[in-house]
């Protein structure tokens, strides 16, 4: 699209929002201001109901709209991808029905409609993330994982303070065994051996750290640049008896040092950016001995879309980047390593995160009194979203374990994934 018709494009959306302001309270105005943003989401099923009465009806709606005001449609009309967690955030916009089912009917819509590649468009050009500098990355992770560990506590498990994707080995399983059963996942992966030396980037609460040493019989250091999720981790650590074997740093990624065995990055990478992507795998290449081999997981996407969605930059997580696998991939390539299995984990984050909304909802007074009623529904909306994007394959979930290229210590199968051995019993 040229600047021409994109200029062109506001100035005749300007001017029609400038002659329905001052129109009626009811009208061909409203009516054509829904149905545009009908026709701009894809025509999900749902209904829109404005502050007028106007009413646009989708077939079988899952779910009904308000919007209370010309002022929150004119904004969703200009830049919905941002203007919608605005306005629900605030109030000026209310959902009535299961709000995951509407956002996974929303998100199915989007994929497919012709205004997609414009929302693109416009969320490029209207939104930058924050760069992940060393000063950069420590402002962005400050403004989402130090709003207090007891927050999070109130909806993480109670087993690790987990908040990565959890592993579902069984439907029935809890949201405490399915974190254990992901970390046990991830360790074997890495096939762990008694008085290795692990180096973890991104520790968050320092649950992986802690596991590894305790089960494992490994020595860990732990890189995290949360002051809070730091202290907490230290803290546990002593309390258990593993602060002689778990050292956390801290301190950036890029200044990660010393031999290690294994690498591992849990939830990280979607922090890192692509411009960084080089510099993680030069600390890789630093500290992995010959034989080492390590695993990354993040969240990704099925193919390169640009930057994140801009209300989530904004309100939950500045800086935020979820690569596709390709982009990922480019890790690998820059210190030739060599990709050894490439697992997507998908549809347990969702489940993960069905846990997750379910006891945030348990505590939305606790939360409401400490922060405010905006506060709820902002993280309600990210809660949701997030559940709905995964369901409904908008976001993935990549583990890739690898290794460096010319070593043979390879595993013949994939045994060794699914089946504990008797020294890794607790």
């Amino acid at each position: 699209m040229s600047s021409d018709n994109k200029n062109s494009g506001a100035s005749t959306l300007a001017t029609t929002a400038k002659a329905t302001a001052g129109a009626g309270s009811a009208g061909a105005g409203s009516r054509w201001l829904a149905r545009t943003l009908y026709e701009k989401a894809g025509r999900p099923p749902i209904r829109l109901l404005l502050w007028d009465g106007t009413e646009i009806r989708g077939p079988d709606p899952v779910a009904t709209v308000h919007i209370h005001s010309r002022a929150a449609l004119l904004r969703l009309l200009l830049h919905p991808d941002l203007y919608f967690g605005e306005a629900f955030m605030h109030g000026d916009l209310e959902v009535e029905g299961d709000l995951v089912r509407f956002l996974e009917s929303l998100y199915r819509a989007r994929a497919t409609a012709q205004e997609a590649r414009l929302s693109r468009v416009a969320q490029s050009t209207l939104s930058r993330a924050r760069r992940n500098t060393l000063n950069g990355s420590r402002n962005n992770i400050q403004h989402h994982y130090d709003l207090g560990n007891d927050f999070y506590e109130l909806w993480l498990d109670r087993a690790a303070m987990q908040y990565t994707c959890a592993y579902f080995p069984r439907a029935e399983a809890t949201l405490e065994e399915a974190q254990v059963a992901k970390l046990d996942h991830v360790c074997r992966k890495l096939r762990l051996q008694p008085g290795e030396t692990v180096v973890e980037a991104g520790c968050g609460w320092g649950g992986l750290a802690r596991h590894m040493a305790r089960k494992y019989g490994v020595h860990v250091r732990a890189y995290n640049i949360s002051h809070e999720q730091v202290a907490f981790a230290r803290e546990r650590a002593r309390a258990e008896g593993l602060d002689d074997r778990v050292q956390y740093i801290e301190d950036d990624y890029r200044t990660i040092d010393g031999a290690c065995d294994a690498f591992v990055s849990i939830g990280m990478l979607e922090h890192v950016g692509l411009e960084n992507y080089p510099a993680l795998s030069q600390a890789i290449d630093r500290v992995l001995k010959p034989n080492g081999r390590g695993l990354i997981h993040s969240i990704g996407r099925n193919r390169a879309t640009g930057p994140m969605n801009p209300w989530i930059e904004k309100r939950i997580f500045p800086g935020a980047y979820p690569p596709s696998l390709r982009e990922m991939l480019e890790i690998f390539e820059h210190g030739d390593f060599s990709v050894l299995d490439v697992e997507n984990l998908r549809l347990h984050y969702a489940e993960t995160l069905r846990h997750w909304l379910l006891r945030f909802e348990q505590h939305v007074e606790t939360i409401g009194r400490r922060f405010d009623a905006d506060f709820v529904r902002a993280w309600r909306l990210y809660l949701a979203g997030s559940l709905a994007a995964f369901s409904s394959g908008t976001l993935q979930l990549f583990q890739v374990v690898f290794n460096r290229a010319r070593s043979n210590d390879l595993p013949r199968t994939r045994a060794h994934l699914y089946v504990e051995t008797a020294e890794h019993l607790p």
